[in-house]
């Protein structure tokens, strides 16, 4: 059952409300108080928003099934709706040098990172929309690495937005996470040239340049996708951080931030450099595969299950017109002619504090705000 407008305009209410003044507020709070504050408000969500629960749980039910038990998805759904509540929180904790989330997070391989910047070519550091990710770019920086993430500020292309929530956004969000990286992020966009020689000139400088490499293509970008093994199925996904990584000679490291069980601390673990042996689709297979792995040990992390139509689009769920009789490959014919279709539009990206549509990513390395 969809919400009523009522219903939509509440939520979105609470969810401005949370971001700019209960989520600064709790952050200042000692952690443990904090972020079961957080963790509340995820359950709160879990358990009003029930289209939202329904499709988390039924996106993980079809491409986990056989690794859940009877009451795993419900749970995961839980943890997805808390940690979304939790991130706002992460986010808060990067004031003054990001030492109050500092102190929270572990990070497990710095020396690989540190290791790949001795060699003077620069290091990429692949992740996905998966847990408080685009914090742990900008605690890499507040940690004394050079950070340039290659993303698009969602609020700053998502389709009906006034200037006023564009602002608040920057304001809450943005601003946060852009104080403690070293240059503006690189944002890819369909037609836009340049992005690989802006990124070759910074590793040049012996910096760090970020992505996430999970999110669907654009329809212009489907030309370049590779088609890699993802969460047992297939998914065509951008390698470009793959081909900046070959062209440059720079190291390419993985890096995943998990949430422990107390909510409040988490360990930023980062590998060893990715061997780039061979050709760019079978490197790239490696890091999809690191990927794959991650959402496999930690799913709730994993942003993507509360949109079919993202999953759809990266080939790893089937779309309701796939499910449907019209799909049938050997329909019968009829004289009758249809008209022909429109022209697919490019998909727009919602904020999910702002709207509760179909939620679909502009890219391959777009920078997502709350997901609450």
């Amino acid at each position: 059952m969809g919400e009523s407008r009522a219903e939509r305009l509440l939520r979105s209410v609470e969810g401005v409300a949370y971001w700019a003044a209960v989520a600064p507020a709790v952050a200042c709070l000692p952690a443990s108080l904090g972020y079961r504050i957080a963790r509340v408000r995820g359950d709160w969500d879990f358990r009003y928003r029930h289209a939202k629960r329904a499709e988390v749980v039924r996106n993980l039910r079809q491409l986990l099934g056989d690794d859940l038990g009877p009451d795993d998805a419900e749970l995961l759904a839980q943890d997805w709706f808390r940690f979304a509540s939790c991130n706002a929180i992460d986010v808060m904790r990067l004031r003054y040098r990001a030492g109050p989330l500092r102190r929270l997070v572990e990070i497990r391989g710095r020396e690989h990172l540190e290791a790949a910047l001795a060699g003077g070519k620069g290091a990429v550091v692949c992740s996905a929309h998966f847990g408080s990710f685009d914090a742990a770019f900008s605690l890499l920086g507040a940690s004394g690495f050079a950070v340039t993430t290659i993303g698009r500020w969602q609020h700053n292309y998502t389709a009906g937005l006034s200037s006023a929530e564009r602002r608040f956004w920057d304001l809450v969000y943005a601003r946060r996470l852009r104080r403690h990286r070293h240059r503006p992020n690189i944002e890819p966009w369909g037609g836009r040239v340049g992005v690989a020689a802006q990124a070759a000139a910074i590793l040049h400088a012996n910096e760090v340049v970020t992505i996430s490499i999970d999110a669907p293509p654009l329809d212009g970008d489907l030309g370049r996708t590779v088609d890699v093994p993802f969460l047992g199925r297939r998914a065509g996904l951008l390698p470009g951080a793959v081909t900046i990584a070959q062209v440059t000679r720079a190291p390419l490291l993985m890096a995943f931030m998990y949430r422990t069980p107390d909510y409040h601390h988490q360990v930023l673990e980062i590998s060893a450099p990715v061997s780039m042996a061979g050709d760019t689709a079978t490197a790239f297979a490696r890091c999809a595969d690191e990927v794959s792995a991650a959402i496999r040990r930690r799913p709730a992390h994993w942003a993507y299950w509360a949109s079919g139509g993202d999953l759809a689009r990266l080939g790893v769920l089937m779309t309701d017109a796939d499910r449907s009789p019209s799909a049938d490959p050997t329909p019968t014919p009829t004289p009758t002619p249809t008209p022909a279709p429109a022209p697919a539009a490019e998909p727009t990206v919602e904020p999910t504090l702002l709207a509760d549509r179909e939620f679909a990513h502009d890219g391959p390395a777009d920078n997502v705000a709350a997901r609450g």
